[in-house]
């Protein structure tokens, strides 16, 4: 039965038509056991919200209650779903908003990557929400995991296309980091967000 509800799952998300008339069910398999269904289930609930916000509002608090999981799939899957549904409207998802922030310093690098990956897509329509939280992204750009210093820059990019006064104060952190880090994508990334930041 797993089984058979994971594959109706991945035939849902290949359909965008049908994600609204199947939302109920979708969402009804949060409460499986398995967590494999679980994980498949909120991502697709988190694609429909970044089209269709208003309509997965009923099913935010469960997708944010994910967040606590001791899965790291699970979390890494509510945090991707809450910053899709946050790049919509952030107001739907503001009373989960600052419990993002608590996964930046998450033990698998996976969701370290996620949490960077949410606030990207916030802060594509909502640049102003992270004012207070540069320093967040700072530390980031020093993360032990190549995967995690790879992303980090990213969100300096979208942030400084869209409010360079907010990047400005890590440039010369940025310009370091093309010249220093040993790993080629940070450097070209780097390199892309001090460029977005003085466009």
């Amino acid at each position: 039965m797993t089984n058979e509800t994971y594959k109706q799952l991945s035939e849902i998300y290949k359909n965008k038509s049908a994600w609204l008339e199947q939302l109920d069910f979708v969402a009804l398999c949060l409460k499986n056991e398995n967590e494999k269904v679980q994980a498949k289930a909120i991502w697709i609930l988190g694609e429909t919200g970044l089209i269709h916000g208003s309509a997965v509002e009923p099913y935010i608090p469960t997708i944010a209650a994910f967040l606590e999981s001791e899965n790291a799939l699970l979390r890494e899957r509510a945090i991707n779903a809450i910053g899709r549904i946050g790049r919509n409207d952030i107001e739907l998802i503001k009373p989960h908003f600052e419990n993002l922030f608590l996964y930046a310093a998450d033990s698998s690098e996976k969701v370290r990557i996620a949490f960077i990956w949410a606030c990207e897509n916030i802060a594509t329509n909502f640049p102003g929400a992270f004012e207070s939280k540069m320093n967040i992204f700072r530390s980031l750009l020093d993360d032990e995991s190549n995967r995690v210093r790879i992303e980090a820059p990213e969100i300096l990019r979208v942030l400084g296309k869209r409010k360079p006064e907010y990047v400005k104060p890590y440039l010369s952190k940025l310009q370091e980091l093309t010249e220093k880090d040993t790993e080629r994508v940070v450097r070209i990334h780097a390199a892309g967000a001090i460029k977005a930041c003085n466009q």
